[in-house]
């Protein structure tokens, strides 16, 4: 007959397998989801940040010692989280003016639309196992109707 020593041994062993089999996918699964947060986290908040930037835009302001494009590219990166910082962060920035008849490219014009596009900012997953499978491009953008400068002189672009 065999002790009971040699099943209690036998059991331990399985319970550390067992443990392995739930835990790996399990984390697997929590992470994943962690990283999908992360990129829709991400994605909104370079839209809302675009979104600041059209609405300061529209109101023809400036800020001290810079043009209209510019100004509005430091209102998008001040809104972003931290996502856009340096000058890395302002390469995904772009201001276009359109001609609300034609769609052509336009100047800052009143009643022109402004446009900031944040444009192919990278992501690379957290998680070891998406490693291989790249990074993600997030891209968001935001139009509206540029008003009248308040002083009736539209600033430098």
């Amino acid at each position: 007959m065999v002790s009971n020593e040699y099943y209690n041994k036998r059991r331990r062993g399985s319970a550390v397998v067992e443990a392995a089999l739930i835990f790996l996918p399990l984390f697997a699964f929590i992470f994943a989801v962690i990283d999908i947060s992360l990129v829709i986290f991400m994605k909104n908040t370079i839209r809302q940040a675009a979104r600041e930037g059209v609405r300061y835009g529209i109101t023809a302001q400036t800020r001290s010692g810079m043009c209209q494009d510019d100004s509005i590219k430091a209102v998008v990166q001040e809104n972003a989280a931290g996502f856009l910082s340096g000058s890395s962060g302002l390469s995904h920035i772009q201001v276009q003016y359109y001609d609300p008849q034609t769609f052509a490219a336009a100047g800052n014009r009143p009643g022109n639309i402004v446009e900031v596009s944040v444009t192919n900012l990278p992501w690379s997953w957290i998680v070891p196992l998406w490693h291989d499978a790249g990074q993600i491009q997030v891209s968001a953008s935001v139009a509206g109707l540029l008003e009248a400068a308040p002083n009736g002189v539209m600033p430098c672009r």
